[in-house]
């Protein structure tokens, strides 16, 4: 495996306050806003009512319950509580997914770029990354031609993310419906949902029934530090996911379950001013990079990132980003974190104030300013 960088720029840049420095975080992809109200008052009557124990290893009946209902609200799909798993985040969901698809050697398609720790969870699991390059001239879309002439017969799945990160990209109905006529279930990762600006994502639900579905509630309820997720899956794989969740995990947190109800039944209107707010910040921070001279040749329409084009700047993202954090005090994240495809661009998250962004594109631009002119002289 490799490291997750963007960790390790978040890390130095906690060295580095630790130190005195103040470093304007640009880095990493997690709310800047508390879990609403409604959410911490549940998790503290919970923990005051002792449902401190172990929950059933597929989570609490009453969230799966809820969890159903809102998909069916939400895509007007119908899923059976019975096939829902909840997990301590979604990255324990992704990674029981590709544990129950996957023996030693099976092979997983993924983006290239595409979200960092997919790759890794599918060394975890002993199986194959075959990555399929997605750019910014085709919308960080899937050919699905390319797709189709990688499959092979330990080919047993294919990772799609929509709003994808790193480009906040949403993908295009006809890719959905090309990807859910694939000889294998798909496993769609829609944490992002939730945070969609103009228009709506769609669920893979909505084209097949052949899929593992990844959500949670970090991202849309501000909920990451309470760790909470599930996947959704044909019920023939959930006994195969519960012994997974039984030996990995047990269960996840139980005073976490109950705030996850207390989100879907009242957290609405807290992710709809969220939301409004993200937007003024991703209209800003569009406008702003382009005027400092990245170039963002497919404007998110979802999550919390631009993935701006930085070759003019440079093409090594990974020195880059190092560079601009110890000069700069700004923590950005190199594209090549999401994949050799992703070289030459950074990745900009917007989950912090206008104010602290705006200081921080400040400080890029005259670290720019500077550097322009060492390059050249080369």
């Amino acid at each position: 495996m490799r490291p997750f960088i963007v960790m390790e720029v978040l890390e130095r840049a906690s060295e580095m306050e630790k130190m005195g420095i103040d470093v304007v975080h640009l880095e990493v992809g997690e709310p800047d806003f508390d879990a609403p109200a409604c959410v911490i008052e549940a998790e503290v009557e919970a923990i005051r009512e002792g449902r401190t124990h172990y929950t059933h290893s597929l989570g609490l009946a009453e969230l799966r319950c809820e969890i159903a209902e809102f998909y069916e609200r939400e895509y007007g799909v119908r899923v059976s509580p019975e096939q829902i798993v909840v997990t301590s985040g979604s990255s324990p969901a992704i990674l029981m997914c590709v544990l129950a698809l996957c023996s030693a050697g099976d092979e997983v398609i993924l983006s290239n770029p595409g979200y960092a720790c997919y790759r890794n969870f599918v060394l975890a699991g002993r199986g194959v990354p075959v990555e399929i390059e997605v750019s910014a001239e085709n919308g960080f879309q899937y050919d699905v031609a390319k797709v189709e002439a990688a499959i092979t017969h330990r080919t047993k799945t294919l990772i799609v993310n929509s709003p994808m990160n790193p480009s906040g990209t949403l993908v295009d109905d006809a890719v959905f419906e090309a990807l859910a006529r694939l000889p294998f279930p798909i496993i769609s990762d829609e944490i992002y949902h939730g945070l969609v600006y103009g228009g709506r994502a769609h669920s893979i639900l909505e084209f097949t029934d052949n899929a593992f579905v990844i959500n949670g509630f970090s991202k849309r309820f501000a909920m990451t530090g309470m760790r909470l997720g599930y996947v959704i899956a044909p019920e023939k794989y959930i006994r195969t996911m519960q012994i997974l969740q039984q030996n990995l995990f047990i269960c996840a947190p139980s005073t976490a379950q109950w705030a996850g109800i207390a989100a879907l039944r009242g957290g609405d209107a807290e992710v709809q001013r969220m939301r409004k707010i993200y937007d003024e910040r991703r209209k800003f921070m569009i406008t702003r990079l382009r005027e400092i001279g990245f170039r963002i040749a497919v404007e998110p329409k979802g999550a919390f990132y631009v993935l701006a084009d930085a070759r003019r700047f440079t093409a090594d993202s990974y020195a880059f980003a190092f560079d601009v954090l110890e000069k700069a005090h700004v923590g950005i994240t190199p594209g090549v974190d999401f994949g050799s495809n992703g070289e030459g661009f950074i990745r900009f998250s917007y989950a912090n104030s206008i104010e602290k962004m705006a200081e921080g594109l400040n400080r890029l631009e005259e670290y720019l300013s500077g550097k322009e002119a060492i390059f050249a002289t080369k």
